[in-house]
């Protein structure tokens, strides 16, 4: 007698649990990053090997998904607030261009493999985590979490489930920033965007 309850607690169970699956699964950050992975399966299917082809591709839908001036700013740090706002301009635009190059990059790693979004989506402070999966050709797989703002937007990716690229970014920009201010900084994106642009497809 008691196998009935048993049975109708674990079929609620179970209905809550597809429910709530269905409902993360829906979540604006979710369909975010799912957007951006799209464009990077058909940018992998349309040029595997050639940067140039990868950025034109994928460039419109990480302009569409990634919050760059909030990312160009924090990266550059407290300095921000003493450019003008032609400088900021100059280098939000600069680091778009950076950001798709250096993506661009990497998608030659994850020639053959395949994207998985978590249906889970974890709250941080205003801001959403979505949790990802990297699998390349032969299998190995690496963590990639998306932190999503309440534009809807990217405002930063964490590898390996802890490392920010906007962390790491503004360790990178700390010594051009230091030897010339922003007018350094743009030079330094803009040499890094091109050498990553100019690179020969991989055969």
């Amino acid at each position: 007698m008691r196998l009935i309850p048993v049975l109708r607690a674990g079929l609620v169970a179970g209905l809550l649990s597809a429910g709530l699956a269905a409902r993360a699964a829906d979540d604006p950050a979710v369909r975010t990053v799912r957007t951006l992975y799209g464009s990077f399966t058909a940018a992998l299917k349309a040029s595997p090997g050639d940067v140039g082809a990868r950025a034109a591709a994928i460039g419109p839908t990480l302009a569409e998904t990634m919050d760059f001036p909030a990312m160009a700013r924090i990266a550059v740090g407290p300095k921000w607030q003493g450019f003008t706002p032609e400088q900021q301009a100059a280098l939000t635009e600069t680091f778009g261009q950076y950001f798709t190059a250096t993506y661009a990059t990497r998608l030659a790693q994850a020639a053959g493999g395949t994207f998985t979004v978590k249906p889970g989506v974890e709250t941080r402070g205003e801001n959403r985590l979505v949790q990802s999966e990297a699998t390349n050709a032969e299998g190995d797989s690496s963590q990639v979490d998306y932190l999503v703002g309440q534009t809807g937007r990217i405002r930063d990716v964490y590898l390996n489930g802890d490392v920010s690229e906007i962390a790491v970014l503004r360790g990178t920009f700390a010594d051009p920033l230091k030897a010339g201010g922003a007018d350094e900084l743009l030079k330094f994106l803009r040499e890094r965007t091109a050498g990553m642009l100019a690179a020969k497809p991989t055969p």
